[in-house]
């Protein structure tokens, strides 16, 4: 398996409590520098959804992409709930993967 393989499900918000999306990858770091260059026209380009604030490694892309439509199936409140558990603050979980911060 390549390196840089890590399956996992994420979410990014415009700012706390914010626009969400829910979305799947193998390559975190490479999927959130394309939400902050707006690479693809989309909703996350659309509602300036650029900073990362959770995420979750497994194991396989299955696992990773069940998760995802779990979460996308969720109440926004309970995704809110499930963000603050881990990052109350809302910090761009990007800067701790070593991007550097948004607009910066």
């Amino acid at each position: 398996m390549h390196r840089d393989f890590q399956p996992c499900a994420y979410i990014m918000a415009s700012a706390r409590h914010g626009t969400l999306y829910t979305g799947v990858t193998s390559h975190l770091i490479q999927r959130v520098v394309q939400h902050r260059e707006g690479t693809f026209d989309g909703f996350t380009k659309r509602y300036g959804v650029k900073g990362l604030v959770w995420f979750e490694l497994s194991g396989t892309m299955e696992l990773a992409i069940a998760r995802e439509k779990q979460l996308k199936n969720w109440q926004r409140r309970w995704k809110i709930e499930l963000i603050e558990a881990a990052n109350p603050e809302w910090r761009d979980l990007a800067e701790e993967l070593g991007l550097p911060p948004l607009g910066g």
